[in-house]
């Protein structure tokens, strides 16, 4: 073996310190870096040439050190187990923050309550027969009426407000899934160029993770690394991005509550109108499932359903109150009234208005018992306490409202801790411990100095053999 590859086996080790030393200066300076996963520089021995002649019998050693690559220190189970955590959290927390904004609107229990304006309703009616003919009471009944029907359209109206911000917030997904598939496709391209010129592409892998983990938060798509270097986004099982190339999706249906049964709010694919696009999970199968319209099995969207239970207490209310009022008469001998009116047209909840505006237009007493009689606004009042009252239809709703938000709330704390232990995991997996580079550093920095000052050690070698050789004597 020559002298002269002892120059090459030190320059090899200088190399490959040097590389490690750029690898660990690269992890240092993207510890804080968002979705940043470290690397390290890998080697492996060059062995020795095979030698005949002289030296063939003698051992040999080997030719340095090859640097082979720097491998990004991921795990694809971790990335995939972080997509699915997110889809599944991402759904959850819709569900709850739509229930927990329907349930605070109800201001159940508390003093703002239907339920408290339930209470002062009855009880005015009870005032009103203990005062027939009174126009104080009667004033009184017919502004807690008003209140009563004012509290029944301003919770309906919050229902409303929050299905129309689902519905905003669902387009603004929309937005930043085609903008994620779009970045992904073109990711894939520079990978798969990059990888065919042999240059690395861990940074720009750290990019696609980032996109195809919010993919997942989004719809639920699954992730298929291909050989290559591009990855495929399946939503439902359809390809979403598929090597460069990337579909986009459009939301569909209904702008309106009101008109969402007739136009279900959906997802299709903006190439092929009418196609509908199946999301597994995440935010936007939780925002459609929330938006669905209702049924008459109560099984519908649950903001939907919600809005069907108001208009269905409203109308309660309105049908008990009116049928006993029916019964009685007025002050001038009327007979046959309603109290309360509701919309034919629009929703119930909406619509409910009182109809007498004085006291003369209100059914206190039976019929031929004289104007002092006070027993039908008496039989009114006791609606509050009979077992099918109104006040027992909200409070049914109210508890629905109640249980299914806490178990909403539940689900969604779960599976925010599963999505925060995955992430945990994914982190220690891959991200920079500042401790381990300084010790990286310093090792590389040593073999550095040390191959270095083989190098030296064999230049003085060859000196000698080359200028001082032979010289012995002269």
């Amino acid at each position: 073996m020559s002298t002269f590859s002892g120059l090459n086996t030190a320059y090899t080790g200088l190399n490959a310190a040097r590389q490690g030393l750029d690898v660990v200066g690269q992890n240092i300076s993207n510890a804080s870096t968002t979705g940043y996963t470290r690397q390290r520089v890998t080697t492996s021995a060059i062995g020795s040439l095979a030698q005949t002649g002289l030296l063939s019998g003698r051992a040999q050693v080997g030719q340095g050190v090859s640097v082979d690559g720097i491998a990004r220190l991921g795990d694809a189970y971790l990335d995939a187990r972080v997509r699915t955590s997110a889809a599944t959290s991402g759904n959850l927390a819709v569900r709850s923050n739509a229930l927990t904004s329907i349930q605070t609107s109800l201001h159940e229990p508390g003093d703002s309550g239907i339920s408290a304006q339930l209470q002062t309703f009855w009880a005015s009616w009870q005032d009103v027969a203990n005062r027939p003919g009174d126009s104080a009471p009667a004033g009184v009944l017919l502004e807690k009426a008003g209140t009563l029907a004012s509290q029944i359209a301003s919770g309906y109206t919050a229902v409303n407000d929050e299905w129309s911000q689902v519905r905003s917030k669902l387009n603004g997904m929309a937005a930043e899934l085609n903008d994620a598939g779009a970045q992904v496709a073109a990711l894939n391209g520079q990978i798969r160029s990059t990888l065919a010129a042999g240059g690395s592409v861990n940074e720009l892998l750290d990019k696609r993770t980032i996109l195809t983990t919010t993919i997942a938060a989004l719809t639920g798509g699954t992730v298929r690394e291909l050989p290559d270097g591009t990855a495929e986004v399946l939503v439902g099982g359809n390809a979403l991005v598929s090597g460069d190339t990337f579909r986009a999706v459009t939301v569909t249906g209904s702008n309106t509550m009101a008109a969402a049964a007739g136009s279900p709010v959906g997802l299709e694919w903006a190439n092929r109108p009418g196609l509908s696009v199946a999301v597994e999970s995440g935010e936007m199968a939780g925002s459609i499932a929330m938006l669905a319209p209702s049924n008459v099995a109560g099984t519908g969207g649950a903001i939907a359903e919600a809005a069907a239970s108001y208009n269905g207490f409203a109308s309660y209310l309105a049908n008990a109150v009116n049928a006993v009022h029916q019964a009685g008469t007025t002050s001038t001998g009327a007979s046959g009234l309603d109290f309360f009116a509701v919309s034919a047209t629009g929703p119930a909840a909406l619509g409910l208005s009182v109809i007498p505006t004085t006291a003369a237009g209100i059914a206190t007493g039976a019929a031929g018992a004289g104007n002092l009689d006070g027993s039908n606004a008496d039989a009114i009042a006791a609606l509050g306490a009979a077992s099918n009252s109104p006040d027992s239809v909200w409070s049914a709703f109210v508890i629905t409202i109640g249980v299914s938000t806490k178990g909403a709330l539940q689900q969604a704390t779960l599976a925010e801790s599963a999505a925060t232990s995955a992430s945990g995991a994914q982190l220690a997996n891959s991200s920079v411990d500042l401790d381990q580079e300084n010790v990286n550093m310093i090792t590389f920095q040593t073999a550095y100095q040390g191959a270095a000052r083989v190098m030296t050690a064999v230049d003085q070698m060859l000196d000698v053999l080359i200028n001082h050789t032979g010289i012995v004597g002269r």
